[in-house]
């Protein structure tokens, strides 16, 4: 007797696994945990195998009669469907290893390590909310440039160009990954330079002429705040250093006897160590402040708790009473004074970048 999807529902488990015959060598399986499942057992080259049809009720009784039926249409052509239904499921396994996401989420997990948490949060980010929902199942090596096109430039229409640019180097990233590991032949990104309009580049208000350079060091020496921010604020143009690195300096970092700063690579945001130099100068304002900070971690802590280092407006604080605009100066600002002045004077470029892309260092001292 056939089954009826009754008696499906209303089986109860038992001790032992049981059989409930539908016909044509297909059963349920039901198992002493509850679980039910749709087998058939059939005959091919002289052996007893079993297939599996599915999982009740998930599949449902007419659903499992369809894929028995499809089965023995498979058997009458000589064929095994066992042997297809491994077939069908090795080409599912390689598109899913092989779609975009399942890649973007490989090289992120070899990358991710050597990033820090906000940087590698930003890229997963990116991905997911940008680029994944639209060619997230496509396979690797089949995106075309203008599909990559056409999903970057819906970042741009919502007012998104940085993003847009970051994603697409993003995207470049996993393609040469893909084409590394076999999945791809060729990077569909690097077709598409100059067709995004290019970004606005910021730059930190800094002064640049030397009088006024001048000017504001004399203002410094003059400033009238605490000691701890004074000291931070005379420091700065001597370093080139960012803002966050300069009020997280810490004692067990500077070096007196080699007159060196040594900036930790989890510190810096091109994760290497960077060595900073400290002129004549930049020794005695640290050896100034140590009698006052030495005990503690920080080398400029905050005025509440030397637990932390000083706030991170503090120095912008600072230039703002003494009367420096936001357009005039800031904090990064000394990095982009000190590039400037000193690629006019000859300097190496890549060595007095103020993108901090290399490691090179120096100190400036005007009057």
């Amino acid at each position: 007797m056939p089954l009826t999807a009754i008696e499906i529902k209303n089986a109860k488990p038992k001790d032992k696994s049981q059989k409930l015959t539908d016909g044509d060598g297909m059963y349920l399986l039901i198992q002493p945990n509850g679980a039910k499942y749709w087998r058939l057992d059939y005959r091919f080259a002289g052996k007893r195998k079993t297939l599996a049809l599915g999982v009740y009720p998930e599949i449902s009784l007419l659903n499992a009669r369809d894929r028995r039926d499809d089965a023995r249409k498979i058997l009458a052509n000589d064929a095994d469907p066992g042997d297809i239904k491994k077939a069908l499921n090795a080409a599912k396994a390689a598109l899913t290893e092989n779609s975009f996401e399942h890649v973007a989420r490989e090289w992120f997990s070899s990358h991710a390590h050597n990033w820090k948490e906000n940087h590698s949060s930003k890229i997963i980010r990116r991905l997911e909310a940008d680029i994944f929902p639209w060619l997230g199942g496509c396979p690797v090596g089949e995106i075309t440039a203008p599909e990559l096109l056409e999903t970057v430039k819906r970042i741009q229409t919502r007012g998104a160009l940085e993003t847009a640019h970051r994603a697409l180097n993003n995207c470049s990233s996993v393609f040469r990954y893909s084409i590394a590991t076999g999945r791809a032949s060729r990077d569909p990104a690097s077709d598409l330079r100059g067709a995004l309009p290019p970004t606005k580049e910021k730059h930190h208000a800094s002064i640049i002429d030397p009088k006024a350079i001048g000017d504001l060091l004399r203002d410094i020496e003059a400033f009238k705040g605490t000691f701890v921010t004074r000291s931070a604020l005379r420091l700065a143009p001597l370093v080139f250093v960012r803002p966050v690195e300069l009020r997280k300096a810490e004692w067990t970092e500077i070096d007196f006897d080699k007159a060196e700063w040594r900036i930790p690579a989890n510190k810096m945001k091109m994760n290497a160590m960077h060595i900073v130099p400290l002129a004549a100068r930049a020794v005695e304002i640290l050896q100034e402040i140590q009698p006052l900070t030495g005990a503690g971690k920080y080398v400029f802590p905050c005025a509440r708790t030397t637990a932390r280092p000083m706030s991170e407006n503090a120095i912008l604080a600072a230039l703002r009473r003494m009367g420096y605009t936001k357009d005039e100066m800031t904090g990064h600002g000394f990095r982009s004074m000190a590039s400037t002045l000193l690629n006019e004077q000859g300097f190496n470029r890549e060595a007095t970048s103020s993108r901090g892309k290399r490691r090179g260092t120096g100190c400036l001292q005007l009057c």
